[in-house]
């Protein structure tokens, strides 16, 4: 079970650039065992840049659902387990070619990976546990 994020610990993080938002969120994916991402009736949210279509995900409950507003304010933070994370999503949006659009801020900024760039850094992450 994750550990709760008080007020101040979510602005703080909020605070980071993205490539510290990449490195907190693989730590507490592989700390925590479970990927969070958005859903609604069609399926997980999107974003979209000029060059891809993108899957956002975040480390924690909190920060996914500060996403659902506005447009996706019928949206519900899920949780995937890691293992299912690495045995069926990476696959999946390798298949649909599909990116990652890594811990996003409010801007919609965050780091972009491909499936399998993301995999290996959640594998070299666990590696060092």
């Amino acid at each position: 079970m994750t550990k709760q994020l008080d007020d101040k610990q979510i602005a703080d993080i909020n605070k980071l650039d993205g490539e510290q938002r990449l490195k907190y969120c693989v730590k507490e994916i592989v700390a925590n065992r479970e990927v969070w991402i958005l859903k609604d009736e069609h399926g997980c949210v999107m974003l979209n840049t000029e060059e891809e279509d993108c899957v956002p995900v975040w480390p924690n409950q909190e920060f996914a659902e500060q996403w659902a507003t506005g447009e996706w304010a019928d949206c519900t933070a899920e949780s995937i387990s890691l293992n299912k994370w690495h045995s069926r999503w990476t696959v999946g949006l390798e298949d649909d070619e599909l990116a990652i659009v890594v811990f996003p801020n409010q801007n919609e900024e965050g780091v972009i990976l491909f499936p399998d760039e993301f995999d290996f850094e959640l594998k070299k992450q666990a590696s060092k546990r």
